[in-house]
């Protein structure tokens, strides 16, 4: 079974996706979220929770930008737990 995430989506950490999930274009799965077998998430929107429910829509001017600003923070604070 598979499901789609398709571009400008912002998968949190320890999140997971269940089979048959359709995550669209410029949304936000939370980091803990659980995505249940079947679910699809609009376009726009933000997911959390367990089992993971719309808790917001973003803006459409802002989405891509918001996207790109936390995965940008994402990489930054990683860097600051990696060990050399």
């Amino acid at each position: 079974e598979t499901g789609t995430i398709q571009d400008n989506v912002l998968v949190g950490m320890g999140s997971i996706i269940m089979d048959d999930c359709i995550v669209e274009s410029n949304s936000i799965i939370a980091a803990g979220a659980v995505v249940t077998q079947g679910t699809v998430v609009p376009s726009g929107t933000v997911y959390a929770g367990m089992p993971a429910k719309k808790i917001k829509d973003i803006s459409p001017e802002l989405s891509s930008g918001e996207i790109d600003r936390i995965a940008n923070n994402y990489v930054k604070y990683s860097g600051w737990f990696k060990e050399d």
